[in-house]
């Protein structure tokens, strides 16, 4: 039976990527130090004999206490403060989760000669000036910015991966992963389908920045969790671009979840962040000609569902 290590596994994507790990029959150990994830997102896993968790810093030293010596066949490394909220907050600690993170897990790949899948992100494209964004695009980015410390620590993490991969020989994969929503995501992390929902659950202004003219395009967390385990049992090398090229909006997205929510919430505007990237969509032709993978759900059928989970938290 397969062991698998996950950094970041209580987050997001990291808790669902842990459910179908073990929905298809691998052994997992999941590592977090909760920082930006929550114990509670894996709470369905306590009781499952394949599931062991850590609660553990990936950056500092007996991080890998919780292997216990057992073989590794994979790793997957998700640990990320992805959200503008919690990069801001820590940039540090997220330049170090690029760095000495990534290292560590890298090292324990090489050392197990075992798979590894670096979640990486599209903001190594910065604001790009290339539309769709393949991945031959090399970016436009702020090296300096307040954005940097998210963007640079992605751009560290895909070189030493690849470095890995060329001088010791380890199998490794990088995913570049576009906006992805869903539920067990958090109501103050920033990103904008938090955002906009729990303001129009509470009823409160939909705040859009900017003119509401830049672009976004959302996948749903399971269309996101498939595309990685495919990369993963795939032999890519080469950054893969997972997302869903539906584009649309600020503005448009901001009326979508009004109608949607049934909300009376008004959108008000305000000013656009530094370096906020103007487009954003994927271009996932290597996706789907390497992968055979595309995303399957739609944006009303997963907003759908993002809706209800959202509505227990917030008590509507």
């Amino acid at each position: 039976m397969p062991h698998i290590v996950v950094s970041g596994a209580a987050g997001f994507i990291g808790s669902h990527l842990c459910d179908r790990l073990i929905a298809d029959g691998h052994q997992v150990t999941g590592i977090d130090n909760c920082i930006t994830g929550s114990e509670e997102n894996l709470e369905q896993l306590r009781r499952n004999k394949r599931f062991r968790y850590a609660h553990s810093d990936v950056t500092q030293p007996g991080w890998d206490r919780a292997i216990d010596g057992r073989p590794v066949d994979g790793v997957f490394h998700l640990a990320s403060l992805a959200s503008p909220v919690d990069y801001l907050k820590h940039p540090i600690e997220t330049l170090e989760t690029g760095s000495t993170a990534t290292k560590n897990l890298l090292e324990l790949a090489r050392r197990h000669d075992a798979r590894f899948l670096l979640t990486s992100t599209s903001e190594v494209y910065g604001d790009p000036l290339v539309h769709p964004q393949t991945e031959e695009y090399w970016g436009n980015v702020n090296p300096v910015g307040p954005r940097s410390c998210y963007d640079e620590s992605k751009r560290f993490a895909e070189a030493i991966t690849m470095a890995y991969h060329r001088v010791h020989g380890v199998r490794t994969a990088i995913a570049r992963i576009f906006n992805t929503y869903g539920p067990r995501m958090q109501l103050n992390d920033g990103r904008v389908v938090p955002a906009f929902l729990d303001q129009a659950l509470r009823g409160e202004p939909i705040t859009v920045f900017g003119d509401g003219t830049q672009t976004r395009s959302f996948c749903y967390v399971s269309d996101l969790v498939d595309g990685l385990v495919r990369l993963y049992e795939s032999d890519v090398r080469e950054p893969v671009n997972l997302g869903n090229p539906a584009e649309m909006t600020m503005l448009e997205f901001a009326e979508t979840i009004r109608e949607m929510t049934g909300t009376s919430s008004r959108i008000v505007f305000r000013e656009l962040p530094e370096d906020d990237p103007k487009r954003r969509k994927p271009d996932i032709t290597r996706a789907q000609e390497l992968l055979g993978w595309s995303p399957k759900v739609g944006l009303r059928e997963g907003i759908s569902e993002t809706i209800a989970y959202f509505s227990q938290l917030v008590g509507v």
